[in-house]
Formats: structure tokens, sequence, C-alpha cells
């Protein structure tokens, strides 16, 4: 399987990538017209873990709602600058007899399934908390 985007530059620091017919807007000026290209690494760690825990979770007949993921990174100080910790947050309202399930569904991901987090993890010591909300 083959990805493609298509990145053009704008004005200033923006720059407009569209990745499978959606555009987004990267920026690293003070007109902030988008986020900046790393912190987007973030937010792709967390929806590719989440597109694999809530279909774990439903084959596993665990019902949960408010299923949110925080992602911390930390960059270091010398250039390239780069992600060097990483901590996951996942919060999520469930009942506490599921908890094991839902560590099992995480595990799983990170583990197994999510490419982001394999790409990531060669780089970055990355952690996870789960948080009963």
């Amino acid at each position: 399987m083959k990805n493609k985007t298509v990145t053009k530059y704008i004005s200033g620091m923006a720059f407009e990538t569209e990745v499978n017919d959606h555009k987004i807007i990267l920026d690293n000026s003070p007109d902030d017209l988008g986020p900046t290209p790393k912190p987007l690494l973030l937010s792709a760690l967390a929806a590719c873990s989440g597109l694999d825990i809530v279909p774990i979770l439903n084959k596993m007949k665990v019902e949960f709602s408010e299923l949110t993921i925080d992602v911390e990174g930390e960059l270091t100080e010398d250039y390239p600058k780069i992600y060097h910790t990483i901590k996951i947050i996942y919060h999520i309202h469930l009942n506490p007899d599921d908890l094991e399930k839902m560590e099992r569904a995480v595990k799983l991901s990170l583990e197994k399934y999510c490419g982001v987090y394999a790409m990531l993890v060669k780089a970055a010591d990355i952690s996870y908390v789960i948080d009963l909300v």
C-alpha cells in the first residue's frame, strides 16, 4: 500500500498539504494559520491508537464513552529537534471492572497494530496511562 501527500507553499512560513482529498494548513509564523508539523505527529499517534482501540473494545463488548487521547511530547534541545519522550494519556469512561480489557486493548494497539507508534518508538521513549473518567 502506498500513501501520497501533496504539499504546496502558500506564503511566509505556511504550507497547504493535501492528504486523501483533505487539506491542512501548516504554519510556523505569527500568522498561526495552522499547526506546525511535529505536533501533528502526536495527533497521528493518538488517532492511530484510537482507531485500533475502539474496534478492539467493541469486539470485547466493552461499553465506553468519552474517549479522549492526550499526547505530550518533549523535544530535544539540539537540532534536529525530535521528540525524545512521549506520553499518551487515555481518558475513558467505562466500568472499572473493564479496566483490564482497556489495558489489553491499549497494549494490542501499541505493540501490534499502530504503525505510527511503531515508527515513533524507534526515536522516543513512549509511555502511557489510562485515566478512568
